[in-house]
């Protein structure tokens, strides 16, 4: 959840392109990953690496081919095709049996290799937090937060906004695609519920609550939003379960009104910072 949450936090948190349909390159990701770990059985050092890297270009080529007319809109209109996309791919998921048999349809998608441990999630985790931290702090990354702040502005100094979108757009669905893949790799089941709208929204909220423009409030949003879950539903009885659904929103409610711009408020802690940014 956490590294998917970073590729969402570079789209609406750093470039300021609000998606909702960040599942659908989550799913494309675990859908690919499990392909090609199922076709090419091998040593998980070897079949793991490459069903990551094809899940991960694949929700990459994905998110150009749309990127490119989509990311034209602004504001609620970009938000509203991209979850108009989210909802194609959860129907497509959910009748992909009739092109791809393995992948099971609506049934879902089963005996996935459990290939995916900690150690390869905590790598990945780190991995991607390097990578956005030195693109951030790039000069690309310079005019993506230019464009989240005033895209006018930033065109008006000679930045081409629509590629610069376009490529935060398609990284951040890399990282999701990534995600996908380990999510894959982690259960021997994929359902195509796992990947729509709801799902969208989960990150969202880690991305909201962690700070839009914080690497280091995404992460430890999406380590207190899973510590939360399941803390809820070990501690409560089992008569009380279905409360969980209320005790969610309404924390989510009392921190939005005493943390509004999020836990870390877009800030980052003093080791991810640029050596020129640290105090």
């Amino acid at each position: 959840m956490a590294i998917s949450a970073l590729g969402l936090n570079l789209i609406y948190g750093y470039t300021g392109q609000f998606s909702l349909g960040h599942a659908a390159f989550f799913g494309i990701g675990a859908y690919t990953s499990a392909l090609i770990t199922h076709l090419i059985p091998a040593n998980v050092f070897v079949v793991l690496p490459i069903g990551l890297i094809a899940g991960t270009a694949a929700a990459g080529t994905i998110a150009f081919l749309i990127g490119l007319p989509i990311l034209r809109l602004k504001s609620d209109y970009l938000g509203i095709a991209t979850l108009g996309f989210g909802m194609i791919m959860n129907v497509l998921f959910k009748n992909s049996d009739k092109l791809i048999p393995l992948m099971g349809g609506a049934a879902g998608m089963r005996g996935i290799s459990k290939l995916t441990t900690l150690p390869w999630v905590f790598s990945f985790l780190i991995l991607t937090v390097i990578v956005l931290r030195n693109l951030i702090y790039s000069g690309v990354g310079r005019a993506l937060l230019s464009i989240r702040e005033d895209e006018l502005a930033a065109e008006s100094v000679g930045i081409n906004t629509t590629s610069y979108k376009t490529l935060g757009f398609v990284i951040g669905c890399m990282i999701a695609g990534l995600a996908g893949g380990l999510y894959a790799h982690l259960y021997n089941y994929l359902n195509p519920d796992n990947f729509d709208f709801l799902k969208s929204i989960d990150v969202l909220l880690i991305v909201v609550i962690g700070g839009m423009g914080s690497i280091s409030g995404t992460v430890l949003a999406a380590i207190g939003w899973a510590l939360l879950l399941e803390g809820l539903r070990i501690v409560l009885p089992s008569a009380f379960q279905e409360w969980r659904m209320v005790i969610y929103p309404l924390i989510l409610i009392i921190f939005m009104l005493i943390r509004p711009s999020g836990a870390m408020g877009g800030t980052e802690f003093n080791f991810i910072k640029s050596k020129e940014y640290r105090r």
